[in-house]
């Protein structure tokens, strides 16, 4: 056998409990089966109705920070606090019971064990009910003499709608503290008779009596009352429910008013007794005095009321009532009453005493037995009645609290500010203390007495915050309702401010609750994700935008915008859609494919993009931009906050290519004539099709050149090289059959001498569209011409030529020798490019007809032939771009016979011209020197006009002579 560990049990009082509102109430807990200190520590926390799953803390008997903002003062005040009982067990006070405090409460233990085994907290239900007992009874001041007998009434009642008990019990106090009081007789909630201990005896005998009369009515009737009977009586009732362990519980108290009763002993002289029901009163009490005369005989009395000595008012003994010119006004206002009940008794009743009716208050009788006679007698200052009044002193309570300590701009706020201990209709203001303004106060909603509400001017615009509400909830509880914050501003204290009016003077209570409110979006944050980066064409993806703050989601106005940039990147990312907080759907206009495929959906803190079937327009950038607004506004105007996501790439992968093109290479070998290339496809999907672009690389040549592209619909588009009209008559593309095209070259030349390939690309109609699947390159195929240079001498002297920009140069190609008859001579002349393909600048063809394959220098190309075997090229005003190197190409053609074809037998080129371009003289000087009858005029034209002055001189003194 080995030892066994107990198992932790904390154990709560048992519920659901039953308690009225404003009453003192404990709940106990205690722990057993713990290992540790003896001394253990508790925490109460509880779980309200409006939001059962989550705890709100109250108080600790260890960590005094653990109450939540809306029980911290009560905690601090010890309105709410822990009594331990000991080490292992405590009582949970509650000392004043709010409506608000009705939930399910629980009691945790923190763990002191070596591991955790047990259970380390309990919960029970509390449920608060309105308190509907009443005790009444009017209060009286009543004289009996010793052996008369006594009854009294008092009304007792309750509408609980849970199933209670009533006890109802007799008092006698002779003091001025209440726990002086003797029970008299007591009605238990059991139905049973139980006297107090002075009066046990009396009770047996039939002396005492409680009787129920009807429903509410309890009568007290004492037999034979005696001096020990004098003070005031009162009825106390109690109110029992029977708890879950079947125990009961008082649940609610209440108490009549007093009853002053005299007992007057049987003697044979005058004697005046004066009693007050109440003699400690405060300002706006009633005073009620009585004047009890005692004499041996039926007589008639002249009664004095005086304070401190002053008469108030007299009573003669014909019952005719006189008042002091001071007190008579009182009187025929209400405050003062003076009557006689009996032959002797008298009463004076001020109603509403003030701080002047405080003294001492003397009775004087004077006794008139036969007319003329009078034996008069006064009490002594002694048996005067001293009467204190108190100034007023307000029992009104406030209690200041939020439901909403903690909230984000745009959220409500609930204040509720509880009042009790008031004894009129209370007029409530609502105040905002900004915390930025220190000392400033800001009316936020005013209820008066009668209930008439009103807004303070910051709140009267309802489009901010709404319209605050300010109602009241029940009899001393009011709660404000600020629809929606609108931001940190909003935060800070809400003072209550409750004033009500009692006897003539007015009294205030303040109290003030804490919130603060968040700004709506802090820490707003879109995160966009998605399961796969790459699809395939035709599957559907996903996009997921998951919005995060500092604060909770749930309910706060939300939109998202979609955005996305095409691959390759067109521009600045383009608005696909945006969704609004109501559901409204904006589609942009950028890519319009994209609203028959795309779903979007929608949840608390995030959103959904679904394309289906994708296509490869959809390939490219994503991104989610979110924007949040304040809760409970409308309109919505700008948004509080944004927030834009990552960016997530998609590629949308097309079907696989299946192309092959053949890749053998090949050469052709010509003289002359047409040739052509071809390029075969080999193996290709039955519904693509085909753009062809031809390339050819020269022989001296390191970067091909394009000839000509024809797309997928067939139409041609030339290179740079070859976009001359010439050179687009030579070079054709066309398709001979489903797989092989050709390039046909015209009227070819030495100058096409290269290696010409092709490039396939493959093309697929995809719902939107033509798109690319691959490509591929063909072999090579080398074109040769094999010409001999037999019959044809040049010149193949290289040249050098300098020409100023503006002025004419002739390049010089020359044939040496005489042609074989029959023959004729075309001539081509180049000018050498750096991309080893030469420039054709003019050909003259065999027949004697003149091409121009650059139409931008036709105009200044002349071919002068002053002679049969001269084909000097001039170039009339040389540009600074014609500078480089010249050569010429010469043909030798013959006719193969009578009516046939002409074919070239023999070519030959000329040596290089390299021409050097000198730019024109621009300057008046350098001309003046360029030209030497212009120089010489210029320095002779000073002397020319000093001869020219002389000359004139002379000629008018001549003149003058004469």
């Amino acid at each position: 056998t080995g030892l066994t560990t107990a198992q932790r049990v904390v154990t709560v009082q048992e519920g659901p409990l039953y308690r009225v509102r404003g009453s003192h109430v404990t709940l106990w807990c205690k722990v057993s089966g713990y290992q540790g200190p003896a001394e253990q520590n508790f925490q109460w926390s509880i779980y309200l109705p409006s939001a059962p799953e989550r705890e709100v803390q109250i108080v600790s008997t260890v960590d005094p920070s653990f109450p939540y903002a809306i029980y911290t003062q009560r905690v601090r005040g010890r309105g709410i606090f822990v009594e331990r009982l000991q080490g292992d067990a405590v009582l949970l006070h509650i000392t004043e019971l709010q409506e608000r405090d009705a939930g399910q409460y629980e009691c945790h233990t923190p763990n002191t064990d070596e591991r955790y085994f047990g259970s380390y907290s309990a919960k029970t239900s509390l449920i608060v009910i309105p308190d509907t007992l009443s005790a009444s009874m009017a209060p009286q001041a009543l004289s009996y003499m010793e052996g008369d007998t006594v009854e009294l009434t008092c009304e007792v009642s309750k509408s609980t709608a849970q199933h209670t008990h009533l006890s109802v019990g007799w008092y006698l106090l002779q003091g001025a503290e209440e726990h002086h009081a003797k029970e008299i007789l007591t009605l238990s909630k059991d139905f049973i008779l139980k006297p107090g201990p002075s009066y046990e005896q009396r009770f047996l005998e039939g002396a005492v009596q409680l009787n129920k009369v009807g429903n509410t009515t309890y009568k007290l009737i004492i037999r034979g009352v005696k001096q020990s009977d004098q003070g005031q009586l009162y009825c106390k009732a109690a109110e029992w429910i029977e708890d879950p362990d079947e125990t009961w519980k008082d649940i609610s108290y209440n108490q009549t008013e007093r009853t002053w009763l005299a007992v007057l002993s049987q003697g044979r002289d005058l004697s005046v007794d004066i009693t007050a029901a109440e003699r400690s009163l405060s300002e706006g009490d009633t005073l009620q005095l009585s004047c009890v005369v005692r004499a041996p005989e039926s007589s008639n009395f002249k009664v004095i009321w005086l304070l401190n000595d002053m008469e108030v008012a007299r009573v003669d003994p014909h019952g005719v009532l006189i008042w002091e010119e001071e007190y008579e006004k009182r009187a025929k206002l209400g405050q003062l009453q003076a009557f006689k009940p009996s032959n002797t008794v008298y009463v004076l009743t001020i109603y509403e005493v003030g701080l002047k009716d405080k003294g001492t208050y003397q009775c004087s009788v004077s006794e008139m037995k036969t007319p003329g006679d009078l034996h008069s007698i006064q009490t002594d200052v002694s048996s005067g009645i001293q009467v204190n009044v108190k100034p007023t002193e307000s029992h009104m309570r406030l209690s200041v609290s939020t439901s909403t300590p903690q909230v984000t701009a745009g959220d409500p706020l609930i204040l509720h500010c509880e009042v009790q201990g008031a004894t009129s209709p209370v007029s409530l203001r609502w105040w905002h203390l900004p915390p930025q303004q220190p000392g400033r106060r800001v009316l936020v909603a005013t209820m008066e007495g009668d209930g008439t509400l009103s807004l303070g001017s910051a709140y009267q615009d309802g489009r901010a915050r709404g319209s605050p509400r300010l109602q009241k909830e029940s009899s001393g509880t009011f709660t404000l309702v600020i629809p929606s914050t609108l931001g940190e501003d909003d935060g800070g204290q809400y003072q209550c401010e409750a004033t009500h009016w009692s006897r003539g003077r007015n009294w205030t209570g303040k109290g003030e609750a804490a919130v603060t409110v968040s700004p709506v979006g802090l820490g707003l944050q879109a995160t966009l994700r998605s399961r796969i980066a790459t699809v395939s064409y035709g599957q559907s993806f996903e996009l997921f935008c998951q919005v995060a703050a500092s604060h909770a989601l749930k309910e706060v106005p939300l939109s998202v915008r979609w955005l996305f940039q095409p691959s390759p990147p067109t521009g600045p990312l383009q608005e696909l859609v945006q969704v609004f907080p109501n559901g409204t759907v904006v589609w942009g206009t950028a890519q319009p494919h994209f609203q028959g495929k795309a779903q979007l959906v929608k949840t608390d803190t995030s959103f959904r993009l679904h394309i289906h079937s994708a296509l490869p327009a959809n390939e490219g950038t994503y991104q989610c931009e979110v924007e949040v607004w304040r809760r409970n506004i409308l309109p919505l105007g700008q948004p509080a906050a944004s927030s834009s996501s990552n960016a997530v790439g998609i590629k949308v992968v097309l079907p696989e290519s299946k192309l092959q093109v053949a890749t053998k290479d090949s050469s052709v070998e010509i003289a002359s004539g047409t040739t052509a290339i071809e390029c075969k496809i080999v193996f290709a999907q039955n519904n693509s099709q085909f753009a062809v672009t031809w390339y050819l690389l020269p022989l001296a040549g390191a970067t091909p050149l394009q000839i000509v592209r024809a797309n997928y619909s067939s139409i041609l588009e030339y290179g740079s090289e070859f976009s001359s009209p010439a050179q687009k008559s030579r070079f054709l593309s066309q398709r001979v059959s489903s797989n092989i095209f050709q390039l046909q070259i015209l009227s070819a030349n030495p100058g096409d001498q290269g290696s010409y390939y092709c490039v396939v690309e493959e093309w697929l109609w995809l719902v939107d569209g033509w798109y690319k699947l691959g490509e591929g390159t063909s072999g090579r195929t080398t074109l040769k011409f094999e010409l001999s240079e037999h019959g044809l001498q040049m010149n193949k002297t290289n040249h050098s030529i300098s020409a100023r920009e503006g002025e004419e140069v002739t390049l010089p190609c020359r044939l040496q020798g005489a042609l074989p008859p029959g023959s004729r001579l075309s001539a081509t002349w180049f000018q050498v490019k750096s991309s080893g393909r030469d420039s054709a600048l003019l050909t003259l063809q065999h027949d004697g007809t003149v091409e121009y394959p650059q139409e931008l220098l036709a105009a200044r190309l002349f071919l002068r032939r002053p002679s049969a075997g001269d084909f000097s090229l001039t170039l009339s005003s040389v540009e600074r771009g014609d500078a480089g190197a010249y050569y010429c190409q010469l043909q030798e053609w013959q006719q193969q016979g009578e009516g046939k074809d002409w074919a070239v037998q023999a070519l030959a080129h000329s040596g290089y011209t390299q021409l050097t371009t000198i730019p024109p003289e621009s300057t008046v000087l350098s001309r003046i020197c360029s030209s030497l009858p212009l120089l010489n005029f210029i320095l002779y034209l000073p002397l020319v006009l000093i001869l020219l002055l002389v000359l004139a001189v002379f000629y008018w003194y001549c003149k003058f002579r004469k």
